[in-house]
């Protein structure tokens, strides 16, 4: 198979942006040669990577010719693989790597990610369940998920300190799916405004919701899956 860090010889004389950290953490903290190939293959190979998200896989791994000649070089006398697998324990106990498991396709799939800014959020969003699967073996990350005070400010108005607590206060009394599906209904009936969707909350309090889930309703939300909150709502 093509190794990944492989391609055009333009894509080869790219010069590569590694962050310092791992520069530090590779020249002055790793001691083992395979944890020390892989750190930098996942640095060229994430570069690589295209999307906002971006993650390897151990398969991609496991397959990539490049990768695993420097391993098997290391030493002979154990299979490439087994050097491999140590070399991503070590680099997960370092900190330079993170790890989730998903289920997909019926077998239990690893997924590594660098410990930076990005890696962090594609490891938040995976352990959250806010992927989809995409093909046999790959994966779809999903948006970020914004908060109540950014959807508010986002649809309804400016974030005053008051908002802000108000707010606050209603995530402690209703489940936030309420609060979220509060101001889609202000929004729906252009009451953008926090006395509007407090109401609301209060009357599902006191009421229940369950008018809400009538078909008029599940019309309602089949539209907001797919108009502007479709970032925003999981069908």
């Amino acid at each position: 198979m093509k190794s990944l860090a492989a391609g055009s010889r333009a894509s080869q004389r790219k010069r590569l942006s590694v962050p310092a950290e791992y520069i530090y953490r590779s020249l002055a903290e790793i001691d083992d040669l395979a944890e020390m190939k892989l750190t930098l293959f996942c640095l060229l190979a994430l570069e690589q990577k295209e999307g906002e998200y971006r993650y390897l896989r151990q398969a991609e791994l496991l397959a990539d010719e490049n990768l695993m000649r420097g391993i098997a070089q290391i030493d002979q006398s154990q299979p490439a693989g087994d050097l491999l697998q140590g070399a991503i324990s070590k680099a997960i106990a370092r900190g330079t790597l993170l790890e989730s498991q998903i289920e997909l396709a019926g077998q239990t799939r690893r997924i590594l990610m660098l410990n930076d800014e990005d890696g962090q959020t594609v490891h938040r969003q995976i352990e959250l369940g806010d992927w989809l699967p995409v093909a046999s073996d790959e994966i779809e990350i999903l948006p970020v998920r914004p908060t109540l005070y950014g959807l508010y400010e986002a649809n309804i108005g400016a974030l005053t300190p008051m908002i802000a607590e108000a707010i606050k206060e209603a995530e402690a009394t209703y489940p936030c799916e309420w609060i979220e599906d509060a101001m889609r209904y202000a929004v729906e009936r252009n009451a953008r405004n926090w006395r509007y969707i407090r109401k609301v909350l209060e009357s599902w309090q006191r009421e229940g919701r369950r008018g809400e889930e009538s078909g008029r309703d599940l019309e309602r939300h089949k539209r907001y899956t797919s108009g502007k909150w479709k970032d925003y709502v999981k069908s």
